[in-house]
């Protein structure tokens, strides 16, 4: 009796020491793809960003979830489709702070100009946003809208969990680049990230298939769900060559649209042979 009440207890302190690291885990994911006001780290120092990506997809679901959540509203509201989407996109833009955003425009900007990789990123260090990438920024946006007003009429439910499913799956994205390449420049976030381990990388896939597999068997279907996976990953390995070939690594603004790519790839695999509503 006594052996096993010990057992018990022992079992006790592990699962309350695994959970309060996952707490933690979770929260400096959302630190470092959000800006939503989470109180300050008790730890003497953040953890490197490879110890906790794991949780990053988890992350990017809680953020579709308060998209989901504006989305319920909205329909709740008898608002149409265009407009619900438009409150969602909304959401996800406000709660990430535009980071996402930001570095899609300054990526398409640093590619469409310069003769060297160092103009490039002098140029996608530029605040000012130019002509590609505002066009790319305005695209990207209206993708979004449009996909998401196409799931919300196949009903909430569905559109909510593709905004979870989805949110994760671009996050796994955004890591694609900071596995794939080295930093192209010595500060910054992507070198502040560093290049992300590969066992770190495989663990932020196995979170964001676990999530699949609920959301997925709730409302998209399973197979749909890990379609829409493979894609986001696919367009994220796209920039990534792409700011290998012109950049010569990975930097912040490459994760950002990396991880604009991988959203806008998973909605349209969620679209992909959908039966109408």
């Amino acid at each position: 009796m006594k052996l096993g009440a010990a057992i018990d207890a022992e079992t006790r302190v592990r699962a309350a020491r695994m959970a309060a690291r996952a707490g933690r885990d979770l929260a400096a994911s959302l630190r470092f793809f959000s800006i939503l006001p989470l109180p300050a780290s008790t730890q003497p120092a953040e953890p490197a960003f490879s110890d906790f990506a794991w949780a990053a997809p988890l992350a990017g679901a809680l953020i579709g979830l308060l998209a989901a959540i504006a989305l319920a509203i909205g329909v709740r509201l008898s608002l149409p489709e265009s407009l619900v989407a438009v409150a969602a996109v909304a959401t996800l833009v406000l709660v990430c702070g535009g980071l996402h955003e930001d570095g899609l425009a300054d990526f398409a900007d640093g590619l469409s100009a310069g003769r060297s990789r160092y103009e490039r990123l002098a140029i996608m260090r530029d605040s000012r946003i130019g002509a590609f990438g505002a066009i790319a920024l305005t695209l990207a946006l209206i993708a979004r809208v449009a996909a998401i007003a196409a799931l919300a009429e196949g009903g909430a439910g569905r559109a909510a969990a593709a905004l979870i499913v989805v949110g994760a799956a671009s996050r796994l994205g955004a890591l694609v680049p900071l596995t794939a390449l080295a930093p192209a420049r010595d500060d910054g976030l992507g070198a502040s990230a560093g290049r992300l381990a590969t066992a770190a990388f495989l663990a932020a896939t196995a979170t964001t298939v676990g999530i699949a597999l609920v959301a997925g068997l709730a409302e998209l279907g399973l197979v749909r769900a890990l379609f829409a996976i493979a894609l986001a990953v696919a367009a994220a390995g796209g920039v990534a060559a792409l700011a290998k070939r012109r950049l010569g690594g990975q930097t912040g603004d490459v994760a950002g649209a990396a991880q604009q790519a991988a959203e806008i790839a998973a909605l349209i695999g969620l679209l992909i042979g959908a039966s109408p509503p």
